[in-house]
């Protein structure tokens, strides 16, 4: 059977609704670089920083001041911080400390975030919500969609699927981040993720 293919339903949906309101979760400013590039030009788009995932305080302003300087030199998005909740990460990671790096945990932070981003896109009178974590080639794009739009169908908010990775979206992402100068972390910000990184 095949896939679907979440890059090509997110161009038809950008040519379609071109104008519409976006509100785009950010997990940092390098892979939010090229989404926005994708994405800006046909939405009007606001950045969505919402990542209690963040093992630290200091990480967690290191990456929001690269995301508020990245959009400062493009004027790509408007931008709209949550603030530091490393107890709402905590909470639904509880039990699943031992699973493995892209399992359950994983899910449970992918629809943490989902779900704050759909709440507020709703609240916000946004016409959609999505998210920039698809152009890690590290992340399941199919369960990322699948949890986007289930929380659409859940709470009555369009959810924008697309799988940013395709058509070298990572790689430009990369160069973007060059020619920003972006702070570019070596995990991806939880405290789990960063032990990985520890172990031989």
């Amino acid at each position: 059977m095949n896939r679907p293919n979440f890059d090509a339903m997110m161009q038809d949906l950008l040519d379609r609704d071109a104008r519409k309101r976006l509100l785009l979760h950010s997990c940092c400013a390098p892979c939010s670089s090229y989404c926005l590039e994708q994405v800006a030009p046909h939405m009007r788009t606001t950045v969505f920083y919402y990542n209690p995932n963040l093992d630290s305080r200091e990480e967690y302003e290191k990456r929001k001041g690269e995301q508020i300087r990245l959009l400062s030199e493009t004027g790509l998005a408007d931008f709209l911080d949550c603030d530091y909740h490393p107890e709402d990460f905590a909470r639904v990671a509880a039990g699943l400390e031992e699973a493995e790096e892209g399992g359950a945990r994983c899910v449970k932070c992918f629809e943490l975030r989902l779900q704050k981003t759909a709440e507020a896109a709703k609240a916000g009178g946004f016409d959609y919500f999505g998210t920039t974590l698809t152009v890690s080639p590290l992340k399941n794009a199919e369960m990322i969609n699948r949890i986007g739009f289930a929380l659409a169908e859940r709470l009555g908010v369009n959810f924008l699927p697309s799988d940013f990775k395709k058509r070298g979206g990572y790689l430009r992402s990369v160069e973007l981040s060059r020619e920003h100068n972006l702070y570019r972390q070596n995990y991806c910000g939880c405290v789990y993720s960063k032990r990985r990184l520890s172990k031989p």
